[in-house]
């Protein structure tokens, strides 16, 4: 592997561990997933593949008992780098993957599709993938949809990804109110907060203090108070 192309993964997999995902418990929602895809396009098993520097790992799978297996030819870890669905009609003919032990051994895999798993930055994480033990044909249409379900199990990554980043602000927000040995003064006028000498606005408090993100709102009653201002402005 070139030097470029060490450099390229190593950056895939910091990526990849970034999701923490990797060695998690069976979740309920990419197990609804797995299962749906595996009814949609009637095959006996559907995965969700994460591949990893030595290994395919399984987040969910459908009619499948095996948690990993290695990097092998033709399946994960080199449809995850199509743009497109990676579609093995008959894994005993394709180049790709007649010397695949799930093709030649016991398993006898034959049919093989799966959607890349691409972040919003370009990094290929995996498959979504339907495999079927007798040779098939996959339209176009089905091609769609399976890129779809890609979307979907990609989706939920990254709302897990996002709860993760809550927790941990959240975990941080309290470590730091932890920490402070003295009762906040708060200013009855301005409404700053005073921390170790120093006046802060609250919006300040939250960005600079405890590492906070601040959106902007308005209070139900503010916004009652404001149209009963407004409309008396215009009566008057």
């Amino acid at each position: 592997m070139a030097t470029s192309d060490k450099q390229k993964e190593a950056e895939r997999l910091q990526v990849l561990g970034g999701y923490e995902i990797l060695d998690t418990p069976p979740d309920a929602a990419f197990d609804r997933i797995t299962a749906l895809a595996a009814q949609f396009f009637k095959v006996p098993i559907s995965l969700v593949s994460l591949v990893d520097d030595e290994r395919v790992w399984f987040k969910s799978r459908h009619g499948l008992d095996v948690i990993q297996i290695p990097h092998l030819p033709g399946l994960c870890a080199q449809a995850m780098f199509s743009d497109q669905a990676y579609i093995v009609n008959n894994a005993l003919t394709d180049p790709r993957t007649r010397q695949n032990p799930l093709v030649t051994g016991e398993m006898g895999l034959r049919f093989y599709a799966a959607a890349p798993l691409v972040t919003h930055d370009g990094y290929r994480l995996g498959t979504v993938n339907i495999i079927d033990y007798s040779p098939r044909d996959f339209d176009e249409a089905e091609r769609s949809a399976l890129l779809h379900f890609g979307e979907l199990v990609m989706d939920r990554l990254e709302v897990r990804l996002s709860a993760i980043k809550v927790i941990k602000s959240l975990s941080t927000v309290f470590k730091e109110v932890s920490h402070l040995d003295h009762l906040l003064t708060v200013c009855a006028w301005t409404k700053k907060i005073r921390i170790d000498g120093q006046w802060l606005t609250f919006e300040e408090f939250l960005v600079e203090r405890l590492g906070l993100s601040v959106t902007h709102g308005i209070h139900p009653e503010a916004l009652e108070s404001l149209r009963a201002e407004l409309v008396q402005n215009s009566v008057g």
